[in-house]
């Protein structure tokens, strides 16, 4: 079968790392950006709380709530065909009791369309996690650098010393007992994600953690520079629409100051016999 034509599932993700083939994951947040990443051949699309940051302009990840993150899956399943959508568990969610870390991930599911959950974090939200897998809920696990901790843990690189590293390596392993079907690792050594990719047997998908993983994911207006001011050193701009967006809108601002626009290849007339009824004395008298 052909991975261009078919709908993504776990299964197809599962064959992909058996057969060495990378997985490209790109964040999705409203209906045209899922649009153009499904033409463009992604095979996962993750609805990701950085939402918080590069569209509702939101200094971290932090004060995105259930409710956001319904809102941009809804518009993201709109426009995915092929690609199977990962909505991420906002801050604290995963945290909560096991009825409402279920409750909640049932919501992305049931009413956002999501085909799986991603949730950040390890020995925490284990209970949580076991609970979502045991109830037919499909969850990505996310170790390393992780946003929503980032009062506590800031944005650095993870893993860099002897025990961080095991530490790692450690919770990549009970996570994948958990039954995450797969794990992102964010902001980790290159030699740190290798070690966990050839021990588990699910995907590794990688964010600024080197080239031995599964795949890769990066934020949409990141990798395309699409109004966005972070600039990771993980990050490879791929476009610059931001700057076309940009220049589009500062031509149009100009022509509307100008008069120049809208032309005459942009209006509506009436047709003459119409126009000549209206203005006459006897359109007057009507």
């Amino acid at each position: 079968m052909s991975l261009q034509k078919t709908r993504v599932t776990l299964r197809t993700l599962d064959r992909m790392k058996k057969e060495g083939t990378k997985i490209a994951m790109v964040t999705a947040y409203d209906y045209p950006s899922a649009k153009l990443a499904d033409a463009g051949g992604a095979d996962l699309l993750l609805v990701g709380d950085s939402l918080g940051m590069v569209v509702l302009g939101y200094e971290s990840t932090v004060p995105v709530t259930l409710s956001d993150m319904l809102h941009h899956t809804q518009a993201v399943v709109r426009g995915a065909d092929r690609p199977l959508v990962v909505t991420d568990l906002p801050f604290l969610t995963a945290h909560l009791s096991r009825d409402e870390v279920l409750k909640a991930a049932g919501r992305i599911i049931q009413e956002g369309g999501a085909g799986a959950i991603k949730v950040e974090g390890c020995e925490e939200v284990l209970a949580g996690i076991r609970a979502c897998v045991g109830a037919g809920i499909p969850v990505m696990g996310h170790i390393g650098l992780t946003p929503q901790a980032v009062h506590q843990l800031g944005y650095r690189v993870q893993g860099k010393d002897l025990a961080s590293a095991q530490k790692l390596v450690e919770e990549a392993e009970r996570l994948t007992d958990a039954g995450v079907f797969a794990l992102v690792l964010e902001c980790v050594p290159e030699e740190v994600a290798a070690q966990i990719q050839q021990r588990l047997p699910i995907p590794v998908i990688g964010i600024g953690a080197g080239r031995h993983c599964d795949g890769q994911v990066l934020v949409y207006h990141d990798l395309l520079q699409y109004a966005s001011e972070i600039r990771p050193s993980f990050v490879k701009t791929y476009a610059k629409i931001g700057d076309e967006v940009e220049q589009g809108i500062r031509q149009y601002v100009q022509e509307v100051r100008q008069g120049t626009f809208p032309g005459t290849d942009h209006i509506y007339s009436l047709p003459s016999a119409v126009k000549e009824r209206l203005f006459s004395k006897e359109g007057e008298e009507r």
